[in-house]
Protein backbone atom coordinates (compact mmCIF):
# COMPACT_ATOMS: atom_id res chain seq x y z
CA UNK A 1 0.00 0.00 0.00
CA UNK A 2 2.58 2.21 0.68
CA UNK A 3 4.55 1.45 -2.41
CA UNK A 4 1.66 2.31 -4.23
CA UNK A 5 0.75 5.57 -2.17
CA UNK A 6 4.51 6.57 -2.64
CA UNK A 7 4.32 5.96 -6.26
CA UNK A 8 1.44 7.94 -6.80
CA UNK A 9 2.26 11.10 -4.35
CA UNK A 10 5.63 10.92 -6.33
CA UNK A 11 4.27 11.29 -9.69
CA UNK A 12 1.76 14.02 -8.79
CA UNK A 13 4.93 16.24 -7.91
CA UNK A 14 4.89 15.99 -3.95
CA UNK A 15 8.38 15.48 -2.05
CA UNK A 16 8.68 13.34 0.77
CA UNK A 17 9.97 14.69 4.00
CA UNK A 18 10.86 13.22 7.86
CA UNK A 19 8.74 15.19 10.04
CA UNK A 20 9.66 15.40 13.76
CA UNK A 21 8.56 12.90 16.38
CA UNK A 22 9.23 15.40 19.31
CA UNK A 23 8.89 19.36 19.42
CA UNK A 24 8.51 22.40 21.83
CA UNK A 25 4.51 22.24 20.39
CA UNK A 26 2.24 19.60 18.51
CA UNK A 27 -1.35 20.01 17.08
CA UNK A 28 -3.73 20.57 20.06
CA UNK A 29 -6.75 19.84 18.50
CA UNK A 30 -7.33 15.62 18.95
CA UNK A 31 -10.67 15.48 20.58
CA UNK A 32 -10.20 13.51 23.95
CA UNK A 33 -6.63 12.29 23.62
CA UNK A 34 -3.78 13.78 25.76
CA UNK A 35 -0.74 14.44 24.35
CA UNK A 36 2.70 13.14 25.94
CA UNK A 37 5.70 15.36 27.70
CA UNK A 38 9.58 13.99 27.93
CA UNK A 39 12.18 15.95 29.31
CA UNK A 40 13.96 16.66 26.43
CA UNK A 41 17.32 18.21 28.29
CA UNK A 42 15.73 19.92 31.29
CA UNK A 43 12.75 21.64 28.83
CA UNK A 44 9.61 19.78 28.48
CA UNK A 45 9.29 18.64 25.10
CA UNK A 46 5.95 16.80 23.15
CA UNK A 47 5.33 13.54 21.16
CA UNK A 48 3.77 14.47 17.93
CA UNK A 49 -0.15 13.90 18.01
CA UNK A 50 0.23 15.62 14.14
CA UNK A 51 2.92 16.77 11.88
CA UNK A 52 0.21 19.52 10.83
CA UNK A 53 2.58 22.91 12.26
CA UNK A 54 5.72 21.14 10.50
CA UNK A 55 3.73 20.44 7.26
CA UNK A 56 3.20 23.97 7.21
CA UNK A 57 6.52 25.11 8.11
CA UNK A 58 7.82 22.84 5.50
CA UNK A 59 5.84 24.78 2.40
CA UNK A 60 8.63 27.08 2.90
CA UNK A 61 11.33 24.68 1.06
CA UNK A 62 9.00 22.60 -1.11
CA UNK A 63 5.09 23.35 -2.45
CA UNK A 64 3.48 20.04 -2.59
CA UNK A 65 4.65 17.07 0.61
CA UNK A 66 4.01 14.17 2.22
CA UNK A 67 5.37 12.37 5.08
CA UNK A 68 4.79 8.88 6.74
CA UNK A 69 4.40 10.55 10.44
CA UNK A 70 4.49 7.98 13.59
CA UNK A 71 2.17 9.69 15.68
CA UNK A 72 1.44 9.06 19.44
CA UNK A 73 -2.05 10.49 21.54
CA UNK A 74 -3.21 8.85 24.50
CA UNK A 75 -6.94 8.42 23.80
CA UNK A 76 -9.13 7.75 26.31
CA UNK A 77 -9.00 4.00 27.84
CA UNK A 78 -12.92 3.73 26.78
CA UNK A 79 -11.91 3.67 22.61
CA UNK A 80 -9.59 0.38 22.77
CA UNK A 81 -13.22 -1.02 22.20
CA UNK A 82 -14.53 1.16 18.95
CA UNK A 83 -12.27 -1.11 16.62
CA UNK A 84 -10.44 2.37 15.34
CA UNK A 85 -8.56 3.88 17.72
CA UNK A 86 -4.70 3.36 18.59
CA UNK A 87 -2.06 5.25 20.96
CA UNK A 88 0.80 4.84 18.55
CA UNK A 89 0.08 4.76 14.70
CA UNK A 90 1.18 6.20 11.69
CA UNK A 91 -0.53 8.72 9.18
CA UNK A 92 0.02 9.39 5.60
CA UNK A 93 0.17 13.36 6.23
CA UNK A 94 -0.39 15.27 2.99
CA UNK A 95 0.14 19.54 2.71
CA UNK A 96 -0.15 21.49 -0.89
CA UNK A 97 0.95 25.34 -1.54
CA UNK A 98 -1.85 27.57 -3.31
CA UNK A 99 -4.35 23.95 -2.74
CA UNK A 100 -8.44 24.53 -1.86
CA UNK A 101 -9.98 22.27 -0.14
CA UNK A 102 -11.86 20.52 -3.14
CA UNK A 103 -8.24 20.42 -4.54
CA UNK A 104 -6.91 18.39 -1.55
CA UNK A 105 -10.44 16.43 -1.06
CA UNK A 106 -9.17 15.29 -4.95
CA UNK A 107 -5.48 14.45 -3.79
CA UNK A 108 -7.01 12.73 -0.61
CA UNK A 109 -9.14 10.01 -2.68
CA UNK A 110 -6.28 9.38 -5.15
CA UNK A 111 -4.67 7.99 -2.50
CA UNK A 112 -7.31 5.85 -0.91
CA UNK A 113 -7.80 4.52 -4.52
CA UNK A 114 -3.98 3.98 -5.32
CA UNK A 115 -3.98 1.71 -2.07
CA UNK A 116 -7.08 -0.21 -3.24
CA UNK A 117 -6.25 -0.52 -6.83
CA UNK A 118 -2.74 -1.74 -6.16
CA UNK A 119 -3.94 -4.54 -3.01
CA UNK A 120 -6.88 -5.40 -5.55
CA UNK A 121 -4.85 -6.40 -8.34
CA UNK A 122 -1.45 -7.90 -7.43
CA UNK A 123 -2.69 -9.49 -3.92
CA UNK A 124 -5.86 -11.13 -4.46
CA UNK A 125 -5.20 -14.34 -2.44
CA UNK A 126 -3.51 -12.89 0.47
CA UNK A 127 -7.43 -10.98 0.73
CA UNK A 128 -9.22 -13.77 0.08
CA UNK A 129 -7.17 -15.75 2.58
CA UNK A 130 -8.48 -12.81 4.96
CA UNK A 131 -12.21 -13.39 3.77
CA UNK A 132 -12.24 -10.00 2.17
CA UNK A 133 -14.18 -9.54 -0.63
CA UNK A 134 -12.66 -7.84 -3.74
CA UNK A 135 -16.14 -6.88 -5.05
CA UNK A 136 -16.63 -4.15 -1.97
CA UNK A 137 -13.84 -1.95 -3.74
CA UNK A 138 -16.44 -1.58 -7.32
CA UNK A 139 -17.91 1.59 -5.77
CA UNK A 140 -14.77 2.74 -4.22
CA UNK A 141 -12.83 2.82 -7.96
CA UNK A 142 -15.82 3.52 -9.80
CA UNK A 143 -15.90 7.40 -9.72
CA UNK A 144 -15.85 10.68 -7.55
CA UNK A 145 -16.48 9.68 -3.56
CA UNK A 146 -19.84 11.26 -2.30
CA UNK A 147 -20.02 14.49 -0.28
CA UNK A 148 -22.34 16.05 2.40
CA UNK A 149 -22.05 18.59 4.68
CA UNK A 150 -21.82 18.74 8.41
CA UNK A 151 -25.21 20.03 8.86
CA UNK A 152 -26.47 17.17 6.79
CA UNK A 153 -24.54 14.80 8.44
CA UNK A 154 -25.57 14.99 11.95
CA UNK A 155 -29.41 15.40 10.86
CA UNK A 156 -29.23 12.19 9.62
CA UNK A 157 -28.08 11.00 13.13
CA UNK A 158 -29.94 12.92 15.21
CA UNK A 159 -26.67 14.52 16.72
CA UNK A 160 -25.09 17.85 17.91
CA UNK A 161 -24.95 20.62 15.27
CA UNK A 162 -22.26 21.93 17.25
CA UNK A 163 -19.84 19.43 17.71
CA UNK A 164 -17.83 16.86 15.95
CA UNK A 165 -19.65 13.67 15.06
CA UNK A 166 -19.85 10.50 17.34
CA UNK A 167 -17.40 8.20 16.46
CA UNK A 168 -20.63 5.82 16.93
CA UNK A 169 -22.96 8.13 14.66
CA UNK A 170 -19.74 8.39 11.66
CA UNK A 171 -19.92 4.41 11.68
CA UNK A 172 -23.75 4.52 11.31
CA UNK A 173 -23.65 6.81 8.42
CA UNK A 174 -20.63 4.99 6.77
CA UNK A 175 -22.64 1.43 7.17
CA UNK A 176 -25.24 3.37 4.94
CA UNK A 177 -23.30 3.19 1.54
CA UNK A 178 -20.77 1.25 -0.35
CA UNK A 179 -18.61 4.44 -1.66
CA UNK A 180 -16.29 6.37 0.59
CA UNK A 181 -17.79 10.17 1.40
CA UNK A 182 -16.30 13.40 2.70
CA UNK A 183 -18.17 15.36 5.49
CA UNK A 184 -17.72 19.13 4.95
CA UNK A 185 -17.97 22.59 6.42
CA UNK A 186 -17.30 21.39 10.70
CA UNK A 187 -18.44 24.22 12.86
CA UNK A 188 -16.20 26.51 14.29
CA UNK A 189 -15.19 25.33 17.88
CA UNK A 190 -14.86 21.68 16.89
CA UNK A 191 -12.07 21.75 15.51
CA UNK A 192 -7.94 23.14 15.95
CA UNK A 193 -7.51 26.79 15.54
CA UNK A 194 -5.29 25.64 11.94
CA UNK A 195 -8.72 24.91 10.45
CA UNK A 196 -9.75 27.99 8.01
CA UNK A 197 -12.82 29.88 8.86
CA UNK A 198 -14.79 30.83 5.77
CA UNK A 199 -14.89 34.07 4.28
CA UNK A 200 -18.02 34.05 3.07
CA UNK A 201 -19.67 31.83 5.64
CA UNK A 202 -18.71 32.49 9.13
CA UNK A 203 -18.55 30.34 12.36
CA UNK A 204 -18.28 27.37 9.00
CA UNK A 205 -15.00 25.49 8.45
CA UNK A 206 -13.35 24.88 5.40
CA UNK A 207 -12.68 21.64 6.70
CA UNK A 208 -13.07 17.59 5.77
CA UNK A 209 -13.19 14.37 6.96
CA UNK A 210 -13.20 11.28 4.81
CA UNK A 211 -15.41 8.20 5.68
CA UNK A 212 -15.01 4.80 4.47
CA UNK A 213 -17.93 2.34 3.95
CA UNK A 214 -18.61 -0.20 5.55
CA UNK A 215 -19.28 0.84 9.02
CA UNK A 216 -15.50 1.76 9.24
CA UNK A 217 -15.84 5.62 9.80
CA UNK A 218 -13.68 8.12 9.43
CA UNK A 219 -10.05 7.72 7.83
CA UNK A 220 -8.72 11.24 7.19
CA UNK A 221 -9.13 15.01 8.19
CA UNK A 222 -8.35 17.87 6.25
CA UNK A 223 -8.94 21.82 5.85
CA UNK A 224 -7.77 24.73 3.79
CA UNK A 225 -5.18 26.43 6.68
CA UNK A 226 -5.11 29.68 8.32
CA UNK A 227 -2.19 31.33 7.71
CA UNK A 228 -2.47 34.92 8.27
CA UNK A 229 -0.41 35.68 11.89
CA UNK A 230 -3.78 37.94 13.31
CA UNK A 231 -6.37 35.16 12.45
CA UNK A 232 -4.38 32.05 13.89
CA UNK A 233 -3.86 34.33 17.08
CA UNK A 234 -7.45 34.91 17.61
CA UNK A 235 -8.48 31.36 16.58
CA UNK A 236 -5.86 29.97 18.78
CA UNK A 237 -7.46 32.64 21.37
CA UNK A 238 -11.00 30.81 20.13
CA UNK A 239 -9.86 27.61 20.66
CA UNK A 240 -8.28 28.70 24.50
CA UNK A 241 -4.94 28.42 23.47
CA UNK A 242 -2.44 30.02 24.86
CA UNK A 243 -0.38 31.94 21.58
CA UNK A 244 2.86 31.75 24.10
CA UNK A 245 3.03 28.53 24.05
CA UNK A 246 3.72 28.40 19.70
CA UNK A 247 6.64 31.24 19.24
CA UNK A 248 8.40 29.38 16.79
CA UNK A 249 5.49 28.94 14.70
CA UNK A 250 4.36 32.95 15.07
CA UNK A 251 7.04 33.99 14.01
CA UNK A 252 7.09 32.11 11.17
CA UNK A 253 3.11 33.31 10.91
CA UNK A 254 3.96 36.80 11.08
CA UNK A 255 6.62 36.85 8.41
CA UNK A 256 4.85 34.62 5.91
CA UNK A 257 3.30 31.29 5.68
CA UNK A 258 1.75 30.00 1.95
CA UNK A 259 -1.68 29.71 1.63
CA UNK A 260 -2.81 25.68 1.49
CA UNK A 261 -4.41 22.83 2.28
CA UNK A 262 -3.76 19.32 3.66
CA UNK A 263 -4.84 16.41 5.70
CA UNK A 264 -4.03 13.01 7.51
CA UNK A 265 -4.84 9.60 6.58
CA UNK A 266 -4.38 6.52 9.32
CA UNK A 267 -2.19 4.14 7.56
CA UNK A 268 -3.86 1.17 9.87
CA UNK A 269 -7.09 2.32 9.81
CA UNK A 270 -6.84 2.13 5.89
CA UNK A 271 -4.99 -1.44 6.52
CA UNK A 272 -8.06 -2.49 8.21
CA UNK A 273 -10.36 -1.29 5.71
CA UNK A 274 -8.71 -2.64 2.44
CA UNK A 275 -8.41 -5.98 4.75
CA UNK A 276 -11.48 -6.51 5.87
CA UNK A 277 -10.06 -6.63 9.56
CA UNK A 278 -12.66 -6.44 12.86
CA UNK A 279 -10.22 -4.17 14.44
CA UNK A 280 -7.66 -1.50 13.94
CA UNK A 281 -4.95 -3.24 16.41
CA UNK A 282 -5.00 -6.20 14.02
CA UNK A 283 -3.43 -3.60 11.32
CA UNK A 284 -0.13 -2.90 13.67
CA UNK A 285 2.37 -5.17 14.31
CA UNK A 286 2.99 -3.97 17.58
CA UNK A 287 0.06 -2.49 18.40
CA UNK A 288 -0.42 0.07 21.15
CA UNK A 289 -4.30 0.19 22.38
CA UNK A 290 -5.35 2.99 24.58
CA UNK A 291 -4.81 2.07 28.12
CA UNK A 292 -3.77 -1.77 27.41
CA UNK A 293 0.13 -2.75 28.17
CA UNK A 294 1.86 -4.05 25.33
CA UNK A 295 5.13 -4.62 24.13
Amino acid sequence: MLMAIRRHLDEAGFVELQAPIIGPVTDPGVRGAKQVDIDYYGRRYKLMTSAILYKQASLHAFGKIFCIAPNVRLEPPETADTGRHLAEFHQIDVEAAGHGREEIMRVAQGIVVAAVREVSATMTPELARLGRDTSRFQDVLGGPFDVMSHADAVARVAGDPHAEIAWADEARLSRETTRPFFVTDYPKGSRGFYDRESRENPGVLRNFDLLLPEGYGEIASGSEREHEYQRIVTRMRETGENPAKYGWYLDMARAGIPASAGFGIGLERLTRYVTGLESVWQASAYPKLPGVYSA
